[in-house]
């Protein structure tokens, strides 16, 4: 399982998901710690609250959850879509 988390500082995981551009990709298997694979640090015009197109680079990476500190309906909504 593959699971990005919003991180606007890479250290704490960050409210607002719709406006976070970093983010911290881990990968999760039974029994084992999380792996942290990648770290992205996106320009402002790719935050997903900019961004409305299905190719952004977070789309991009298998992800299977998306964790952050919190999101509005529309950002909910808007993830079960894509």
């Amino acid at each position: 399982m593959r699971v990005a988390v919003t991180s606007q500082n890479f250290k704490t995981i960050t409210g607002h998901a719709g406006k976070s551009r970093r983010f911290l990709l881990f990968e999760l298997a039974p029994g084992q710690n999380p792996t942290e694979v990648e770290r992205l640090d996106l320009p402002k015009e790719l935050s997903l609250h900019e961004y409305h197109r299905t190719d952004h680079p977070l789309f991009q990476r298998d992800l299977n959850l998306i964790l952050t500190g919190g999101a509005g309906r529309p950002f909910v909504a808007r993830m079960a879509r894509e």
